[in-house]
């Protein structure tokens, strides 16, 4: 069962985001909050947080960069009316493994939780392709200063093998574990091995980070991505 937390400063949005996870066999709601500064002490248990960016007095951003700071293990997805590369950005940063549009269809809202439970990312190639873009470049970024930076690649002191650069260029792209291993001939098992490596060795928290990365270290460029939108 995926434990979710729904936090959004409008009561109808957050009745309807508790309406389609309830109706799910395996997912619950297990509590919903008005604002950022509502959001129970050590997440009462929740695996994932849809988070709404603006709210009253504690916003999205900052109140993701306090929960993940609890290292409680909670996942967050970031959710906005606004496609605004500051928000996006923003959401990065902060270290949210999802940003998804509040106009996404249900069905797309179902699948972030899936996919950011199962350890995975939400963040659409073709949706970010010009801000990845931006951040590439050295000493800009998409965030206001107040929601603070997205820091530039670290130099690796173990760098990745030539199978682990090839794994972390299809996940840039795009690519899913199942689709990377048909890809590469290897099992679920292998891909999900290399993946830890890439992510330790890049000091990524997540996906979202290793496909930060892999963009400011110029591994793959807008044109592949936007010719190679992944599912």
């Amino acid at each position: 069962m995926i434990r979710v937390g729904i936090v959004d400063d409008q009561p109808l949005v957050r009745a309807g985001f508790a309406m389609l996870i309830g109706s799910q066999d395996d997912m619950e709601v297990v509590w919903q909050a008005g604002d950022g500064d509502e959001i129970p002490d050590g997440e009462s248990g929740a695996d994932i947080i849809l988070m709404d960016v603006q709210m009253a007095r504690t916003g999205g951003i900052p109140a993701t960069r306090r929960v993940l700071a609890d290292d409680h293990g909670v996942r967050v997805i970031m959710l906005t009316t606004f496609d605004d590369e500051r928000f996006v950005s923003g959401a990065i940063a902060a270290g949210a493994s999802g940003f998804l549009l509040k106009d996404a269809q249900p069905e797309e809202l179902l699948d972030a939780v899936h996919t950011v439970h199962s350890g995975a990312a939400v963040l659409a190639p073709s949706v970010t392709a010009d801000l990845l873009e931006r951040l590439r470049a050295p000493g800009q970024t998409g965030a206001d200063a107040a929601e603070g930076q997205i820091p530039g690649p670290v130099p690796l002191m173990d760098p990745l093998t030539p199978r682990e650069t090839e794994i972390l260029r299809l996940i840039a792209l795009g690519y899913n574990n199942d689709e990377i291993a048909a890809r590469e001939f290897v099992s679920m098992a292998t891909v999900k091995t290399h993946i830890r490596h890439i992510l330790a060795k890049t000091g990524s928290r997540d996906r979202v980070h290793a496909v930060l990365h892999a963009y400011r270290t110029g591994l793959v460029s807008r044109a592949e991505l936007l010719a190679h939108p992944g599912d």
